[in-house]
């Protein structure tokens, strides 16, 4: 074994190999390395993005290495984290690969390259850690054999945390079933003193070595730009985007909107290319191996890009929106800035943004009796049943539904096996204060986001303290210390070209194609709808996320009942002209409603009347009031009896020379339309077009 001496000048060398010949460990590096390499201590480091927490477990894992211990499993959120890190640890000269959803055909290879220790570094995404076969048969073995784990993003684990995931919970009992002097290192750039405190416990009780340094990025020139409307704040993008530095990452809070900015900003010639959730992991790669390449001037992105991507010289992050904590959003525009001397980070909020922030705030852990009533289904069953087995029997959308199932896999009263999810028969408590404490901080932090934007005061050491960061002091660099403020002005042109792609009408509407799981038995559906019976692709007004049509539109649903307002219709008209059908409906059906009828007939009968069509009536629904339903079986179920077709309207669709246009005010599941198209198919009726104000996304 080196001599602490020695042992640093190896470190040295192996942090040269990965970062070049001018690079040199800060103190708080060798101190982490050291307690890994030497004391096989458990460390948790808080650090600025672009310190250096990477270096920390490459250096490590080689030192690790050469003294002949395992490899190092690290636990890394995203795919577009692991590919930086896999470069990264490559250019070090360490061998590293990764299993993810991504790459499923490689497993065996991998797992046979571990075997025969051809692998320094193996990257595992967490939903790994509760694939049962994973769980159960690889992860045992990995852990045993490791030589060093590390927990990268380690905010994830605490729900106190912005980015908190359930499966990273599970990381806790991994831990506590490793071998003795198993090093562990957790790394964050983004938590503040609870959640330091909470993963610190989690790591290893009281004592666990925390290195927490200043969050300090005197690269950032942080400001905020108030610009009132979402037509105005794109136009101001359109507009400002070329003069910003570099290439950079455009941040929204919807899919929807992230979208809508691409194709704006294309059509003014900027070079810009979409990143979400919903995008294509080829898409993903191309758009990630572009940015780096600086063939793109931005990614317009959502959150799915948060904590995966390195580039040192990005410079500049925009966001179209404000995030809904002050440490997420320091963690996003840490991205920025790292590899040069400055690099800007605007903020255009929106009048929106809260609305956003309560829907998804609407996907906290369900209340008591919904969770009490899924362990009781799960203690009947008498085999695993999977969510779509579950959804039937729970009124829960399929993701709060799967986030609930892994919180109590991780409390021990659920477990997933191989075809679903079985219950322990274990005693379980619902911690109902500590749930309702989280939803309070998440309240905090939502009206500390609103503060960053009107503070008078210098905002880098606004969000430092929010991070609890002790040496938070003012940057003199934003636009508060400077006094060097963005102008919010637009011109007329931008602000008329955003307003024409902004309020462009028109969005397609799949029709629904199989019916969920669960309902055989007591509907007599299952599988795929027939095509006899299903709708055509129909068509939205707008999305209600959009930062176009969405803000009309929600402002309509937050209202009362009331006529189709005129600038919609006229919108519609012009839906219903660029609509490419094979043949032009031959009559108007609409969807009777108890909540908004005069919306819905007015709507109908306006489009009859402009479209020169024979108005059929309505389907109308009878029975009591439905009430809302958050999951595909359920809402089915709901509706499949709440509506009935009066004969004269099946006679006159039956009779119709062409398809007819169904219409209701918005369509959120689609069973509804669905059910509609359906009786109406069953009467003869030629093809069904949905026409709808509104739909989610």
């Amino acid at each position: 074994m080196s001599t602490p001496d020695g042992l640093r000048d190896d470190a040295e060398r192996c942090l040269r190999a990965l970062a070049g010949e001018h690079a040199r460990l800060r103190d708080d590096q060798w101190t982490a390395i050291r307690a890994l390499v030497v004391e096989r201590r458990r460390a948790l480091v808080v650090q600025r993005t672009g310190w250096g927490k990477s270096a920390v477990y490459f250096v490590a894992t080689r030192l690790l290495r050469e003294r002949g211990a395992g490899p190092t499993v690290i636990v890394s959120p995203l795919l577009a984290l692991m590919r930086n890190q896999i470069e990264a640890a490559d250019r070090a000269g360490i061998h590293a690969r990764t299993i993810n959803s991504a790459n499923t055909e490689d497993w065996q290879r991998i797992f046979a390259e571990v075997e025969a220790g051809e692998v320094d570094v193996l990257l595992v995404s967490p939903e790994r850690l509760n694939n049962p076969d994973f769980r159960d048969l690889v992860l045992p073995r990995l852990a045993a054999g490791a030589g060093l784990v590390v927990v990268d993003e380690a905010h994830c684990i605490s729900d106190w945390g912005h980015d908190f995931r359930p499966d990273y919970r599970r990381l806790r009992t991994l831990l506590a079933e490793l071998p003795p002097g198993i090093p562990v290192l957790a790394t964050t750039a983004t938590a503040n003193a609870r959640v330091t405190q909470d993963v610190a416990e989690q790591l290893a009780g009281d004592d666990a070595l925390v290195l927490r340094g200043p969050l300090e990025r005197d690269s950032l020139r942080l400001a905020v730009v108030a610009v009132p409307t979402a037509e105005q704040r794109i136009a101001w993008l359109g507009e400002h985007l070329a003069s910003l530095p570099g290439s950079g990452i455009i941040y929204t809070l919807t899919v929807a909107a992230a979208h809508e900015i691409t194709g704006y900003l294309r059509d003014r010639g900027h070079e810009v290319a979409v990143y979400t959730g919903q995008t294509e992991p080829a898409e993903r790669l191309q758009a990630e191996q572009d940015l780096q390449a600086n063939r793109l001037k931005a990614l317009v992105a959502t959150s799915a890009l948060g904590m995966g991507f390195d580039k040192p010289d990005l410079g500049f992050i925009v966001h179209v929106g404000a995030p809904q904590s002050p440490v997420a959003y320091y963690q996003q525009i840490g991205r920025a800035g790292r590899g040069v001397d400055r690099a800007e980070v605007i903020l255009l909020p929106g009048r929106e943004d809260r609305e956003i922030w309560a829907y998804f705030a609407g996907l906290a852990f369900p209340p008591e009796p919904v969770v009490r009533s899924t362990l009781e289904v799960l203690d009947a069953a008498d085999r695993p049943l999977s969510t779509g087995a579950l959804e039937p029997q729970v009124d829960l959308s399929r993701n709060r539904l799967e986030m609930m199932l892994k919180v109590l896999d991780v409390d021990g009263a659920v477990r997933r096996v191989k075809g679903g999810w079985t219950s322990t028969g274990l005693p379980w408590a619902y911690d109902r204060e500590r749930y309702e404490r989280v939803t309070a901080e998440r309240r905090r932090e939502q009206q500390a986001m609103l503060d960053y934007i009107v503070t008078a005061d210098c905002r880098e050491e606004f969000l430092r303290r929010q991070l609890d960061d002790p040496a938070a002091a003012p940057c003199g660099r934003c636009d508060n210390c400077t006094g060097e403020h963005w102008p919010a002005d637009v011109t007329a042109e931008g602000a008329t070209q955003a307003r024409d792609r902004l309020h462009r009408p028109g969005v397609d509407v799949a029709p629904r194609r199989m019916w969920p799981t669960g309902v055989k038995d007591d509907l007599g559906v299952s599988g795929r709808i027939k095509p006899d019976l299903q709708a055509e692709t129909g068509r939205a007004l707008g999305r209600l996320t959009d930062i176009g049509w969405g803000n009309r539109l929600r402002e309509l649903f937050a209202g009362g009942d009331t006529d189709v307002p005129a600038d919609m219709v006229d919108a519609v008209v012009k839906v219903l002209a660029a609509w490419d059908w094979p043949a032009r409906p031959a009559g108007v059906v609409t969807i009777g409603s108890r909540s908004r009828p005069r919306l819905v007939t007015t709507f109908g009968h306006r489009i009859a009347e402009i479209g020169r069509l024979p108005y059929l009536g309505e389907l109308v629904p009878v029975g009591e009031p439905v009430p809302r339903r958050h999951n595909s079986a359920q809402r089915l179920r709901s509706v499949w009896t709440s509506l009935t077709l009066p004969d004269p309207v099946a006679i006159a669709a039956k009779e119709a020379a062409g398809p007819l246009l169904l219409i209701d005010d918005r369509i959120e599941t689609g069973w509804t339309m669905t059910v509609a198209a359906r009786l109406l198919k069953e009467a003869g009726a030629q093809a069904i077009l949905p026409l709808t104000l509104a739909t989610p996304n």
